[in-house]
């Protein structure tokens, strides 16, 4: 009995620690067209990939970083142009933003699903 106790225990501590461990970026996320977009860890940084929607399956960014802030590529799917990016997290939103030349921005705010 105690020996299941000790397990349980120490199972709940493994989970709640793992738990902890993820950066606030990996998750799923609704885009500002109402898309999902999942985001994971992959090769020592995050991959960004559509999950629903005309582009679902399409991978459209890979960033680096910690905490709330992020930079890497993020590539609009609809017309395959890559633009250098950045990302920003508070609470439980995601401020994505593509720019060229560091010139011409746009940004998007994704919520956290």
């Amino acid at each position: 009995m105690i020996r299941a106790f000790i397990l349980a225990a120490a199972m709940t501590l493994v989970t709640t620690t793992a738990g902890f461990s993820a950066e606030p970026i990996v998750g799923n996320w609704k885009t500002a067209s109402g898309e999902t977009a999942a985001i994971a860890s992959c090769g020592g940084g995050y991959c960004i990939t559509l999950k629903t929607g005309k582009h679902a399956g399409k991978h459209i960014g890979s960033m680096n970083g910690s905490g709330d802030s992020y930079r890497g590529e993020i590539t609009d799917p609809a017309n395959d142009k890559t633009y250098s990016g950045s990302a920003s997290i508070e609470g439980s939103s995601l401020k994505m933003q593509g720019c060229v030349l560091k010139i011409l921005c746009k940004s998007q705010t994704w919520s956290r699903m």
